[in-house]
């Protein structure tokens, strides 16, 4: 097997196995925690058979191990369960999938997402590379200088910092925006422009600077330096 396939399996299974770890620790915390859902969900006011009835429906009555691998058995389906929050001890059900809550706003994140690695992956090779051929110089010293401090400062007070410079100083950006599958394009990414420049400063930072040191290490080795010669 090539190392590289062999690297991304290792990795993919490391994946799979912290998420398996994430999820008993996150399912384990909601189990410790005082009080009964089905209680919390139906109100103070519902009899003990009401509560029993509902946490029968939603298999509440299981041992905490099989409703576990229920829901990872579900997960794998695709069936990520059912919101309550909107069930009121009225009887006016409005609870909803979670995988319908979650659709609508996955495909912004996505966009923002690739939006964001449009603009952020080859700035940040760009800048480490060039920083890294240009080491010591006042070029390097600059763009290490800023990259540091975006990535001292955590997102959120970058996102303030823009807000302040590119809404409130120049009204360039909206600060609030709200975008749906009817947005045209352009309207779409004029939107996303801030929240976009927010991960993209966070991202160039972290990249920029693990790039230019893969390049000076690279630069280092015996053969680069023959060669130069």
């Amino acid at each position: 097997m090539h190392p590289i396939v062999a690297t991304v399996i290792q990795r993919l299974f490391l994946g799979i196995a912290t998420l398996f770890v994430v999820s008993i620790i996150i399912f384990s915390s909601i189990e410790m925690l005082p009080g009964d859902f089905g209680q919390a969900v139906l109100g103070q006011a519902a009899t003990e058979e009401t509560v029993a009835a509902f946490r029968k429906e939603l298999g509440l009555d299981k041992p905490a191990y099989i409703r576990y691998f229920d829901w990872v058995a579900g997960v794998i389906q695709g069936d990520l369960g059912t919101s309550f929050s909107g069930r009121a001890a009225s009887g006016v059900d409005r609870s909803r999938p979670v995988a319908e809550l979650i659709a609508p706003r996955l495909w912004n994140t996505l966009f923002l997402a690739g939006m964001t690695a449009i603009i952020a992956v080859p700035l940040a090779l760009f800048l480490g590379i060039t920083a890294a051929l240009y080491r010591n110089t006042y070029y390097d010293k600059i763009v290490s200088a800023s990259t540091l401090t975006t990535i001292s400062f955590p997102e959120f007070f970058v996102a303030y910092i823009l807000i302040l410079l590119f809404t409130a100083l120049w009204p360039v950006f909206p600060s609030l925006a709200n975008i749906d599958v009817s947005t045209p394009l352009g309207e779409r990414i004029y939107r996303s422009a801030l929240p976009a420049l927010t991960l993209t400063l966070v991202i160039v930072a972290h990249m920029m600077r693990m790039t230019r040191a893969a390049i000076i290490n690279l630069l280092a080795n015996p053969y680069i330096q023959m060669a130069r010669l």
